[in-house]
């Protein structure tokens, strides 16, 4: 008699499957830069940067410290001034805000599209005032925020945009005349995290920023490198935050097989998808129109008040699952304002009692699969 294989435990993201899928790579990567000890801003982290430039599309990927460092240096390449307003969403991971506070920028929140969960370039549109200077779109989940009409409110109005792409690298955005252009390389400058349970992910924490713009990418690496161009003679207030050559190794590696790794993810999204589609009160993850899906998460919308049962029941199940994110920035203590009182952003403020992110990895096997969606479903059929 067969003997039936044990089903392997699920994680929100199987790191050791996949390093184990690449070691024999990745250990011969990191001992070449012990061997060489060029530890910082070394030849694997120039040629990193050369090919995400090529796989972007880009003219300058300039390498930093990490994802949140990446939006700080973008903003102080713009020079933007205490007291300008950046517009951004609400629903985000807290990054995306606290470097508008920490530069003594002016947060404004935009309400997001109830399917997409991405940033609404109509409300976008209605936060404009004389003292608006950027906006910064984030590419949530793994698909692009529709960024045609945010460029041009920005045209329109002489604004900056910073991408937020750190959970949508590889995905790709069409426009309505047929052209496509990568994720993070539409605005002024792109940035991205690269932290290790990104879609492109190292092993430590990483990020990286990307402009087409020579006079920007100057300004860049220099607010990486201290605010100096040459040793010692400093130009700007700057700061220090460079990408360790071990992680751009790590990176490299994983940049050739980032597409793989996609399509591995589409065909879990598909799986779900199959699974979710017909139980009534369950919403499954909107594909934009305009941009194709690289599945950061697979977010799935709960109603009826559901949400957090089905979340304690898929644990008791061994499935974890995920709630991002449960307080909007505009809610959170550190951010609060009476213009962006509780009710000022209805959409955001309803998803975020809603939302349950499933379990998401470039390992998830078949039988890991239907665990999962037959515990969804075992739910709904109480």
């Amino acid at each position: 008699m067969q003997t039936k294989t044990p089903m392997k435990p699920i994680q929100m993201v199987d790191l050791v499957s996949q390093y184990h899928a690449i070691k024999g790579e990745v250990d011969a990567a990191v001992l070449r830069v012990m061997e060489t000890a060029a530890f910082i801003n070394g030849p694997e982290v120039k040629d990193l940067e050369k090919e995400l430039s090529t796989y972007l599309g880009a003219k300058h990927a300039i390498g930093c410290a990490n994802g949140t460092d990446a939006l700080q240096i973008a903003m102080m390449a713009l020079d933007l001034k205490p007291g300008d307003e950046v517009i951004t969403a609400s629903f985000t991971f807290v990054a995306t805000v606290e470097v508008i506070g920490l530069l003594g920028l002016t947060p404004v929140f935009a309400d997001v599209q109830p399917g997409t969960f991405n940033i609404d370039p109509v409300d976008i549109k209605r936060k404009i005032t004389p003292r608006t200077k950027a906006i910064v779109p984030v590419h949530l989940f793994g698909q692009s925020a529709d960024m045609e009409p945010i460029m041009a409110i920005a045209k329109e109005h002489g604004l900056s945009v910073i991408e937020d792409n750190c959970q949508a690298i590889g995905s790709d955005y069409t426009f309505s005349n047929g052209t496509t252009k990568k994720a993070g390389t539409i605005g002024h400058i792109g940035t991205t995290s690269f932290f290790p349970s990104k879609n492109l992910g190292c092993y430590g924490d990483g990020g990286a920023i990307f402009t087409n713009d020579d006079e920007l990418a100057k300004r860049i690496r220099r607010v990486c490198n201290h605010g100096s161009d040459v040793r010692y003679y400093h130009e700007v207030v700057g700061v220090n935050s460079r990408l360790d050559s071990m992680q751009a190794a790590i990176l490299r590696i994983k940049l050739r097989r980032l597409d793989a790794y996609a399509a591995a993810r589409n065909r879990a999204a598909s799986a779900y998808d199959a699974a979710f589609s017909s139980i009534p009160g369950l919403s499954i993850p909107e594909r934009s129109k305009s941009s194709s899906h690289v599945f950061h998460q697979y977010t799935l919308r709960v109603a009826g008040g559901k949400r957090d049962a089905l979340k304690e029941h898929l644990e008791k199940r061994g499935v974890p699952a995920m709630i991002y994110y449960p307080v909007p920035c505009h809610l959170q203590n550190a951010y609060k304002t009476a213009r962006f009182a509780e009710g000022s952003l209805p959409v955001t403020e309803s998803i975020t009692h809603e939302v349950l992110s499933m379990p998401m990895s470039t390992e998830l096997d078949e039988q890991q699969l239907a665990h999962i969606t037959s515990s969804v479903r075992n739910f709904f059929n109480q």
